[in-house]
C-alpha cells in the first residue's frame, strides 16, 4: 500500500491542447509570409492547417513553399524561427486550473516537459499555471540528449521534491516517450488518453512503454490518486 506524495505533469496535450499551439504558430507565420512573400495571411493559414490536418509534420513549411514554387532554405529557416519564437495564444484544458488547485492541497505538484527550452518556457508563461508547481523541469536545460525518455530529468524531478522516485506519479499523453523514462526511473505513470488529441491513436511500442494506468480524462485523476494503491 502506498500514498503518493507528488504528482508531476507533462505539458503538451496533457495540460493544454497542443494543436492550439500549432495553430497559434501558423497564424504568426502566415502574417509573416504576407509581409515577406505577399501571399494573403488567411490563405496561408488555411493551407498550413490543412497540411497539419493531413498528418504532415517535420517538413510542413518545406511542402508549403514547394507548392507555391518558393522553395528556399533561408525562407524555411525564417519561418521556423517565427514559429518557434512567437508568443503563443493558448489556454489550459478547462478543468486544469481547478484540478491543480485541488491537488495542491494534498500533494506536491510538478511539471516535466521536453522540447526546445525557450519554446516550452513561453508556453508555460502563456498558460499562467506556474503558480501551482513547486518544481518545474525542462529537460532541454541539459541538452537534447536529456529529452524523454532519458531518465535524467525524472530522477532530478524526484530529487527536487525531496522524495524517492516511487513516491512520485507522472501524468502524460504520449506513449512513445512519456512512460518509458518515468518507469525506468521508478515513477508511477498515468496516461491521459483523451479522445481526439495528437497521440491518442498511438499504442505503446513495447511493454516497457506502457503506463501503469490509463484514464480517459484528467477529471478521473483525483479519485484514482486518493486510492491507497494503484493497480
Amino acid at each position: 500500500m502506498k500514498k503518493w506524495r507528488a504528482i508531476a505533469f507533462d505539458l503538451d496535450d496533457t495540460l493544454y491542447p497542443e494543436a492550439e499551439y500549432v495553430r497559434s504558430g501558423f497564424r504568426q507565420v502566415a502574417a509573416w509570409i504576407e509581409g515577406r512573400l505577399g501571399t494573403p495571411a488567411e490563405t496561408t493559414y488555411r493551407e498550413l492547417e490543412h497540411l497539419f490536418h493531413e498528418g504532415v509534420r517535420g517538413n510542413l513549411f518545406d511542402l508549403w513553399l514547394a507548392a507555391h514554387d518558393r522553395a528556399n532554405p533561408s525562407v524555411i529557416s525564417e519561418m521556423v524561427q517565427v514559429y518557434r519564437e512567437h508568443a503563443p495564444s493558448i489556454r489550459p484544458f478547462p478543468e486544469v486550473p481547478k484540478l491543480l488547485r485541488g491537488l495542491r492541497n494534498r500533494y506536491q505538484l510538478g511539471l516535466l516537459s521536453d522540447g526546445t527550452l525557450a519554446v516550452q518556457r513561453r508556453k508555460l508563461a502563456a498558460l499562467e499555471l506556474s503558480q501551482w508547481f513547486q518544481c518545474v523541469v525542462f529537460c532541454d536545460e541539459w541538452g537534447r540528449e536529456a529529452w524523454k525518455p532519458n531518465v535524467r530529468c525524472f530522477l532530478h524531478l524526484a530529487e527536487s521534491f525531496g522524495l524517492s522516485p516511487g513516491e512520485v506519479v507522472y501524468v502524460g499523453d504520449n506513449p512513445s516517450k512519456d512512460f518509458l523514462g518515468a518507469r525506468n526511473a521508478g515513477l508511477m505513470t498515468i496516461w491521459i488518453r483523451r479522445p481526439g488529441l495528437l497521440y491518442t491513436h498511438l499504442e505503446p511500442m513495447t511493454p516497457n512503454h506502457c503506463p501503469d494506468l490509463t484514464l480517459n480524462s484528467l477529471d478521473e485523476l483525483p479519485a484514482v490518486l486518493e486510492q491507497a494503491k494503484l493497480s
